[in-house]
């Protein structure tokens, strides 16, 4: 009896493996099937602009709806720029603030710093906007972009970067609100990577004299490096695909004047928020679709480029043992 009932318990959790390892498999194909599922509408949508701009659509400046005349440069320009600036400025202060809550924080302050960091990403995006537009636009023009133009704006080489309207709006207004929305996430992943290095290893490199940075250098990020980069990835996809905050602050122009930090310019979202609604079926609409479909392509190079420097860093360690 109990060879029998051992027998059927041994049926029933092999069937129920092979349901679970079944539904596994259907959740991984239809993910897959979405995705080849998006990524055909967007070729399908984008098909007339594709027909007439080609690759040419690219580097084409013009953006002239009534022509029914365009060119993708300006909101690729404005995105990636815009996501540049917020990695700057995100990718360390995340790092100062993983590195103290994990590190250096002492126990009664980790859990509530933790805490209202996180709540930063609970912001919504059009509150960030508002912000950046109603508060911090005016303190950026104020202080910083007016007198830098005062006193570098006959510096041959600088003035090019300082150059534009005093009005607080533009690629540097866009890409520190994109640091500020970006660095919750980026924190709190690295954040949760450096805890769970193994206790020992720290304690065995402070216990042969190492530093707190020594520490952190060549035990902790070496041993999260994948997590690191992982967590830095989430936030530069963050950054991209932002829509709401960039409307309000970068200026929503379609002009590639200069390499200035501070002149109006638009994103490919920003683009997508204020046309697509409007747009009439045609060129204009296939022209934002296939802008839809330039920042899919950018999200999986960077997505292809993490991978590859992932494997880079694992070569290299094997080359070392």
């Amino acid at each position: 009896m109990n060879t029998t009932l051992q027998t059927s318990s041994r049926k029933a959790h092999g069937l129920l493996d092979r349901l679970f390892g079944w539904a596994s498999l259907g959740a991984v194909l239809l993910t897959l099937a979405m995705l080849a599922g998006i990524l055909l509408s967007l070729v399908d949508g984008a098909m007339p602009a594709i027909q007439k701009y080609g690759l040419t659509f690219l580097s084409r400046v013009v953006w002239d709806p009534s022509q029914d005349n365009f060119g993708g440069l300006v909101m690729i320009y404005g995105t990636i720029y815009t996501s540049f600036i917020a990695l700057i400025i995100a990718v360390p202060v995340s790092f100062g603030i993983a590195l103290f809550l994990t590190e250096l924080s002492p126990s009664w302050l980790k859990r509530p710093l933790g805490t209202a960091i996180e709540l930063l990403a609970a912001i919504p995006s059009i509150v960030y906007g508002m912000w950046g537009l109603l508060v911090f636009s005016p303190i950026l023009s104020t202080y910083v972009q007016l007198p830098m133009q005062q006193a570098f704006g006959n510096v041959p080489v600088l003035k090019m970067f300082i150059s534009g309207p005093p009005v607080g709006i533009g690629i540097l207004s866009a890409g520190i609100i994109l640091a500020i929305m970006i660095i919750p996430f980026i924190a709190s992943v690295m954040r949760d990577v450096f805890e769970v290095t193994p206790p020992l290893l720290k304690e065995s490199a402070y216990g042969l004299g190492s530093t707190t940075w020594e520490v952190v250098s060549q035990v902790v990020l070496p041993y999260t490096k994948a997590g690191v980069v992982g967590g830095i990835m989430l936030g530069l996809g963050r950054a991209l695909g932002e829509t709401m905050a960039v409307t309000f602050v970068i200026g929503n122009t379609n002009q590639l004047s200069s390499l200035s930090l501070f002149e109006p310019a638009n994103s490919i979202t920003s683009a997508l928020a204020n046309e697509f609604a409007e747009a009439a079926d045609g060129m204009h609409k296939a022209s934002l679709i296939y802008l839809g479909l330039v920042l899919f392509f950018i999200t999986f190079v960077v997505l292809s480029l993490s991978k590859l420097l992932l494997a880079k860093m694992r070569q290299r360690e094997g080359a070392a043992s």
